[in-house]
């Protein structure tokens, strides 16, 4: 069945769909299990640009050296056809430009290296009793009241909290950074205005100069944490400079704790919304586990990828030249009925493809260890502590794609 607000023509595989439509944002799987029954490869005519939906496609292309984050380590501008960058966008440009998750080889092997030893799983495996005490005590300031908004009593405060305290970053600066993030991240939303590109470069600006206050700090006054880690440490005769100190900072704030936000947020939901017990889900750490991968399967905070063609290529009997952008959905991917039975249905003790919620190949995210910790973590404490825990009320789902989460999500108990 085609969702009303979907257009699909079969034989040109082009497709009409407007992304800030709440019946679309609010429940994009339904679109998605379209795509797949009729169109898995599709030309979205709104964003003038391919999209690949099916998992064997998007794991695929997700590793595929042909395709590539940046472009212009290739080729110029002039010889693509891009427009100048704009102005009113340069602090964020420069907050962006050695981004890992922008960044091709060799500069990405460097920068990924040089930060991968602090976010291995046996590294991240410490933080567990840190991860306890602050979700217990976070639940002990409302388990009395009966309710709660878990947004912004708990799932906001977890991930920005941890990923700050891994860095060297003071805790109470956590409600700035999200103010900071917040805004940033808008530069990556379909439909965005001019008034989303001037936060985000405010933003970017301010976000910089703070980091470069801790950067200068840290080399005063080294201490056991990631940014010093990231400042002495040399890979190969080579230190970071400070331009990608800032964009290694911001990045890793910001993935460090977005997504996983999202997360905790769609897990409850759709935990709360099934038939399952929690206290089934979560009896021992293989329940929790695969309970886990289960919802960051059918619920992903983060939809799609973008590549560049780094060379003329053909795909799925498309074919793209070189400095063509592709997008990959990786949440309709994970719904892809040639790999998941039922996929639009939630089954935690599935055993099938593993999801593709954090990406494959080189650009598989540096945080996942991170993330799965967190949520294997905190999400058993805050159902064994609040026993029949329930939705009270209408989720309210963020007005923007393509990062899914909710703006709200009133419980009781």
């Amino acid at each position: 069945m085609i969702p009303s607000f979907l257009s699909i023509d079969t034989a040109t595989r082009h497709v009409s769909l407007d992304a800030s439509n709440p019946e679309f944002y609010n429940n994009p799987n339904a679109a998605y299990a379209a795509l797949h029954a009729h169109c898995p490869t599709f030309y979205w005519e709104q964003q003038k640009q391919w999209f690949f939906t099916g998992y064997d496609h998007v794991n695929a292309l997700l590793r595929d050296r042909r395709f590539g984050r940046q472009i212009l380590h290739i080729a110029s501008r002039e010889e693509l056809g891009l427009p100048e960058p704009d102005q009113h966008v340069a602090n964020f440009d420069l907050a962006e430009r050695y981004s890992l998750l922008e960044l091709e080889p060799p500069e990405h092997t460097r920068l990924r290296t040089l930060v991968n030893r602090a976010f291995v799983s046996r590294h991240v495996e410490k933080m567990k009793p840190e991860l306890t005490e602050l979700a217990t005590r976070l639940i002990d300031d409302f388990e009395k009241k009966g309710e709660v908004e878990l947004l912004s009593a708990f799932a906001d405060i977890i991930p920005v909290t941890m990923i700050a305290r891994m860095i060297g970053i003071p805790e109470e600066m956590g409600p700035q950074l999200l103010k900071w993030s917040h805004a940033y991240i808008r530069m990556y939303l379909f439909g965005r205005t001019r008034e989303d590109e001037d936060g985000a470069d405010k933003a970017s600006k301010e976000f910089s100069d703070y980091v470069k206050g801790m950067i200068a700090e840290r080399r005063a006054n080294p201490r056991d944490d990631l940014l010093t880690h990231m400042i002495h440490t040399e890979h190969k005769g080579q230190y970071l400079t400070e331009d990608e100190l800032v964009s290694t900072t911001i990045v890793l704030l910001n993935a460090g704790h977005e997504a996983t936000v999202h997360q905790i947020g769609n897990s409850v939901r759709v935990i709360l919304e099934s038939d399952y017990n929690p206290a089934e889900l979560f009896k021992d750490e293989a329940t929790t586990e695969r309970t886990i991968e289960e919802t960051l399967r059918i619920c992903a905070p983060v939809h799609i990828f973008q590549r560049w063609a780094l060379e003329d290529v053909e795909v799925d009997g498309i074919s793209f030249k070189r400095g063509d952008k592709v997008s990959l959905i990786l949440a309709a991917a994970n719904l892809d009925p040639a790999k998941f039975s039922d996929p639009l249905v939630f089954k935690p003790a599935r055993s099938e493809a593993a999801n593709l919620s954090f990406g494959a190949g080189i650009h598989f995210c540096i945080g996942a260890p991170l993330a799965r910790l967190e949520l294997n973590v905190v999400l058993p404490i805050l159902f064994e502590r609040l026993p029949g825990l329930k939705i009270a009320g209408t989720p309210a789902i963020k007005d923007v794609y393509h990062f899914h989460g909710l703006d709200r999500l009133d419980l009781r108990w």
